[in-house]
């Protein structure tokens, strides 16, 4: 009887999981449209009043999103003032719809890994997982990879698509 091997295991090959960096705190939502008169304008005075009194701690430890879905002009400032009071408290604010927060909180946690566990190695970066990753992470983990992986590819251990190798220099 011959011994199964694992040629997959011997291959040397290290996986890059991206769904790792996937957010795992609760999003929120803080649309300015409430603060909006009759939805169409933002008045100065009366934002800035009612921001004192908002319940901030439903954003705590939170990703919050930043939006205003009403139809209207929000100037710049009324971001700026939202983003200073989630700040000390939500885990990450950023301004746009969920998918940007996805794509900015993937991204924040990538620019933490030291790449030079990768350097001179076969990498795998897993491909079809449980949850959705966008192809900011995809593209970013490759211009990070490039300059010191052996290879890169993208797919499973067992199956993948080669997506660069690097030349030797004779």
């Amino acid at each position: 009887m011959s011994e199964f091997i694992n040629k997959v295991a011997e291959s040397g090959i290290v996986t890059f999981d991206l769904e790792e960096f996937y957010p795992k705190e609760e999003i929120k939502i803080f649309d300015l449209k409430a603060f909006l008169f009759m939805e169409l304008i933002l008045k100065e005075k009366d934002y800035r009043a009612a921001l004192l009194t908002t319940d901030w701690s439903v954003f705590e430890n939170k990703n919050v999103c930043i939006i205003c879905s009403a139809d209207a002009i929000i100037p710049m400032w009324a971001y700026m003032l939202a983003a200073t009071n989630l700040q000390p408290i939500a885990k990450n604010v950023v301004f746009g719809d969920e998918k940007r927060l996805i794509e900015s909180v993937i991204l924040k946690k990538l620019s933490q890994i030291n790449t030079e566990e990768f350097r001179d190695k076969r990498v795998v970066v897993k491909g079809c997982g449980e949850v959705s990753i966008p192809e900011t992470a995809y593209v970013e983990i490759t211009n990070m990879l490039r300059p010191i992986a052996k290879s890169i590819m993208y797919g499973e251990p067992c199956s993948t698509v080669p997506i660069f190798k690097k030349q030797l220099v004779k």
